[in-house]
């Protein structure tokens, strides 16, 4: 027999529960599930159970109220919201390629993303040469000091910044170029001209589309709403005339909604490729039954570039710089 005491087995005791006044343990993990319960417990019955397409209308009023508001108060609060509005694209914008093994700095990109429409309000183009020297020295140094960047990842980061950001600041100049509620009024021309475009497309091709236009990136859409869309386009530039400070005469306007609608139509095509390459149906989730903010401004973001030079270009609108 052995005389050697039977070994005793000290089991680490769990660490105390926190609990409730009423006694009820706290569970943190489940408090946002709560919270969710407790509004919709608060909601409306007829805001209960929405269909797919009442969600998709409640945020898009909710967006478009958003940015006529902004646009229309004031140079600064025009360049906050672009500065978000790129910010929040270029978070979308690299995250979908992380899923296809890129690895970009996003919180270089962000910034530069979002610095971009504000160094345009204060600096002008100075202030963009600026910022895409800063972006790029910081992209440089990253990509020395941290040896798992590769030079693709260099360059998405620094394409994410430039795609938002920098073409979105072509609107910043052209709320600058006219003084007051009216320069809100031309930016408002130009968005509405795309949401519309993309209305007339959506409404022909559904009904008459037969040719597709790009049918390996985007199936869905046909040549005959593609022309469709440039038509309303067109028309929509034509309430230039009517805007104080603008000079510009009808067949200007006839030929830069052509040319925005055609950019338009590119831009579209360019988020679709991006998801198509790397499988993604939308860009994020930030904007129920739209899917991320990316996927409602692609077009904006060449268009932004395209009628800022057309309007300088041309000498419609004074130089703001």
């Amino acid at each position: 027999m052995s005389n050697r005491e039977p070994q005793e087995h000290h089991e680490l005791s769990p660490a105390p529960q926190r609990t409730t006044r009423t006694g009820a343990p706290k569970e943190p993990w489940k408090r946002p599930q709560q919270v969710k319960e407790k509004a919709y417990e608060k909601t409306p019955e007829r805001f209960k159970n929405a269909s797919s397409f009442q969600v998709r209308l409640r945020t898009g009023v909710v967006y478009i109220t958003l940015n006529i508001m902004c646009i229309l108060a004031s140079d600064i609060s025009t360049m906050v919201i672009l500065a978000a509005t790129a910010a929040v694209c270029a978070g979308e914008f690299y995250y979908m390629l992380r899923s296809d093994a890129k690895m970009p700095n996003e919180f270089i990109g962000i910034v530069a993303a979002a610095a971009y429409p504000a160094s345009a309000f204060f600096f002008g183009m100075r202030g963009l040469v600026c910022v895409t020297a800063l972006l790029l020295l910081s992209v440089t140094i990253w990509y020395v000091y941290w040896l798992r960047a590769r030079v693709a990842d260099v360059g998405i980061c620094v394409f994410g910044a430039m795609y938002t950001g920098l073409q979105l600041s072509g609107l910043v100049f052209i709320r600058m170029g006219v003084e007051g509620l009216w320069g809100g009024v031309l930016v408002l021309v130009i968005f509405a001209s795309i949401w519309f475009n993309d209305v007339g497309a959506y409404v022909i091709g559904s009904k008459f589309g037969k040719h597709k236009l790009a049918p390996r990136t985007s199936p869905n859409k046909s040549w005959e709403g593609f022309i469709a869309g440039l038509v309303v386009s067109m028309g929509l530039w034509c309430v230039l005339l009517v805007i104080p400070g603008v000079v510009i005469n009808v067949w200007e306007c006839l030929v830069f909604g052509l040319l925005c609608g055609l950019t338009s139509v590119l831009g579209d095509l360019c988020e679709s490729r991006i998801k198509r390459s790397v499988g993604f149906k939308d860009s994020g989730t930030i904007m129920p039954g739209h899917g991320g903010l990316f996927d409602r401004c692609d077009s904006l973001m060449p268009t932004a570039v395209a009628a800022a030079l057309l309007l300088f270009g041309a000498g419609c609108l004074p130089m703001p710089f």
